[in-house]
């Protein structure tokens, strides 16, 4: 078969794209990382091992940023920092900012802390409004459009038991990225968020595997496993690239079909 040199087929190459990850030293954010600098994407990334984070600059090329996300304006500095480190040739600001980096500290309701539930929504909720709100102005001051992805989570969707904090973090998530799609996208950004069930991180390694979580938890999805990153990082790329460009104010939920219960 030859291809119709007249018919514009699906890319996913983000070639001379510039990209910030956040959460990028393990997990799902190193996975995206990875996959993003193999679609061609330059990378800015923030974490908080700073051998980690090293050691994944090195591993995709990219640049390493230093950020406290939990602090009041940790997330308007990294952004500045990311912005600044854009080669002044190429000057345009970032194209793709992937809100990954998240905390989850499991408390039943009765039992849950003012301070869990500070540092939660600090760092899940709050910090990927806030760099999105800075990247996004510049986004829209480059006039060249852009993609933000919001990591949020099933436990946006569906409640989780203790994990209250996390979920009104996940919850509030989907919806702010509904609020900056319907504002931004006039200036052809797109926002979308993914909601994974249980991935196989470091973090959801040390939530879920006591047994008498893991196997109800497990029992409930039809594929019959919890996920890994590589089945989220390509819906990041996906969502990055432009064959998403009709794509806004969406979440992508990556549950082995958890939610069709």
């Amino acid at each position: 078969m030859t291809a119709d040199a007249s018919v514009r087929y699906p890319t996913f190459n983000l070639s001379g794209r510039r990209a910030l990850v956040t959460g990028a030293t393990k997990g799902i954010g190193r996975h995206a990382a990875l996959s993003l600098a193999h679609a061609g994407a330059d990378l800015f990334l923030s974490g908080r091992d700073t051998r980690e984070l090293a050691e994944v600059a090195a591993e995709t090329g990219g640049t390493a940023l230093g950020a406290d996300l939990a602090a009041p304006g940790g997330a308007a500095a990294l952004a500045e920092q990311a912005l600044a480190a854009v080669p002044a040739a190429a000057r345009g600001g970032i194209d793709i900012l992937v809100n990954n980096a998240g905390i989850s500290s499991p408390e039943p309701f009765l039992e849950t802390t003012v301070e869990a539930w500070d540092a939660t929504l600090d760092v899940n909720l709050r910090a990927p409004y806030f760099l999105a709100q800075v990247v996004a102005r510049a986004m829209v001051a480059a006039g060249r459009g852009g993609k933000i992805i919001n990591i949020s989570s099933l436990s946006g969707l569906v409640a989780i038991a203790d994990h209250g904090a996390y979920c009104a973090s996940k919850g509030g998530l989907l919806l702010a990225t509904k609020v900056m799609a319907l504002e931004l996208g006039r200036h052809n950004i797109q926002v979308n968020a993914i909601c994974p069930t249980v991935i196989l991180t470091p973090m959801g390694e040390r939530v879920w595997s006591p047994p008498e979580k893991r196997d109800p938890m497990l029992a409930k999805i039809p594929l019959g496993r919890f996920g890994v990153p590589y089945d989220v990082s390509g819906a990041i790329v996906f969502l990055a690239s432009d064959a998403s460009n009709m794509i806004t104010g969406s979440e992508i939920v990556i549950d082995g079909g958890y939610s069709a219960i």
